[in-house]
């Protein structure tokens, strides 16, 4: 090969992808397990534990938590009506008697489907949105059978504004964030300058950059801009919008900072939340695994914007979740965005616990032992065969 093929092949080859895993457990230790690849491959700055970037639909765990936090205050309930909270009524166009309850759209069992856009321009109305006919499953009441969708977690933040007159990022800042003293946010706006700076670039399997290409500096409009372009923050109606922030997905946390989240579930809630409300969000419902979300195994049961891998559902041989292979009961969350994949989960038997994420993964891969990723299997089991370093992780300073 000539200098100048092997400089365009040197060139144009995508960079290696960024992965980080750490392993913690119930007194608090952390270990980084694996930490390679460059966040920002452009500017050569190295993966690290403490890199904030988008975990897709582990997101989904993390708003739960400020749900149950408000529940606990009396702002919210998982089993009441929804509408009470948007100030407009949500129905079902086919079971226009059932109410939509938090409860059903932290569980996927609302009805709604993926069938419209769940990302939301700034002057959009979600209760417009919620009319149109392809938003529901005539076939699924609110209540009924799981289907894995986006467009419930929209709604959930508008109750968050509805209950705390915030806009849901600030809203999730202060019940979450803050509390435990994490460095994240939802779509930039409430990170520090430094988390900005660290911010993990995320790319597809061909190494094309899909988000997060921030170079050190804020995203210039932070929400899906409104339909004519413009970014004016002052047109986001509280209640009235929640996808501007990207609850379903777009929550920037380091791997470091999703361990500290684990080590507080792992501790039954530690002054956080109750132990009953962490008992809630696990409550696991089974999810048919050769159906519907389910097919291939991945789904097998889903709780309260939580899911399991391994255990009890494995008698199915149809359920192809055990990400760890080894038949292990873990709860948590799995993400899957932009080409990352991501998971936080913990074993409460054990009492330890691992949170990843590693990008540039193949659209669709499939590993050998689970419907998860084969750079997931990967991943995990390198993570639990090789310490690297290991540090204390201090208690949360939480309180309610």
């Amino acid at each position: 090969m000539s200098f100048a093929s092997a400089l365009i092949l040197l060139v144009s080859a995508a960079p290696p992808p960024a992965a980080v895993a750490v392993r913690f457990d119930r007194d608090g230790a952390v270990e980084t397990r694996v930490s390679e690849g460059l966040a920002d491959p452009a500017r050569g700055r190295v993966a690290t534990a403490d890199d904030p970037v988008r975990v897709a639909s582990v997101s989904k765990l993390v708003v739960a938590l400020g749900v149950m936090r408000l529940v606990e205050a009396g702002k919210l309930d998982l089993d009441r009506d929804v509408s009470e909270y948007l100030g407009w009524r949500l129905r079902h166009p086919a079971w226009p008697d059932r109410p939509v309850t938090l409860a059903a759209l932290l569980g996927h069992r609302s009805g709604l489907t993926d069938n419209i856009d769940y990302a939301l321009p700034l002057d959009a109305d979600l209760e417009t949105e919620l009319s149109k006919p392809a938003a529901w499953d005539n076939a699924r009441p609110p209540g009924g059978d799981f289907a894995y969708a986006n467009l419930n977690l929209p709604v959930v933040a508008a109750a968050i504004e509805g209950a705390t007159g915030e806009r849901f990022d600030q809203a999730m800042s202060h019940l979450v964030f803050q509390p435990l003293g994490l460095d994240a946010c939802f779509n930039w706006p409430t990170c520090s300058d430094g988390a900005v700076a660290r911010a993990v670039v995320l790319r597809g399997a061909d190494g094309t950059v899909q988000r997060d290409d921030l170079g050190g500096k804020r995203p210039d409009c932070p929400v899906v801009p409104a339909t004519d372009g413009s970014c004016d923050l002052a047109r986001y109606r509280l209640a009235r919008h929640g996808a501007g922030f990207s609850p379903q997905g777009g929550l920037r946390i380091s791997a470091n900072g999703l361990a500290r989240i684990g080590v507080l579930l792992l501790r039954n809630g530690e002054g956080f939340l109750k132990p009953e409300s962490l008992a809630r969000l696990r409550t696991m419902t089974a999810v048919h695994p050769a159906s519907g979300e389910g097919a291939g195994g991945f789904f097998c049961e889903y709780g309260i914007a939580m899911h399991s891998t391994g255990g009890p559902a494995l008698a199915d041989p149809a359920c192809r979740d055990d990400l760890f292979g080894d038949g292990r009961l873990r709860f948590g969350h799995s993400g899957d965005a932009y080409g990352l994949r991501s998971g936080l989960w913990f074993d409460l038997e054990a009492g330890d616990g691992i949170a990843y994420f590693t990008t540039q993964v193949p659209e669709g891969q499939k590993g050998e032992r689970s419907a998860y990723s084969s750079a997931e299997e990967a991943l995990i089991d390198r993570a639990l065969r090789r310490p690297t370093g290991a540090r204390p992780l201090a208690s949360p300073a939480a309180g309610h």
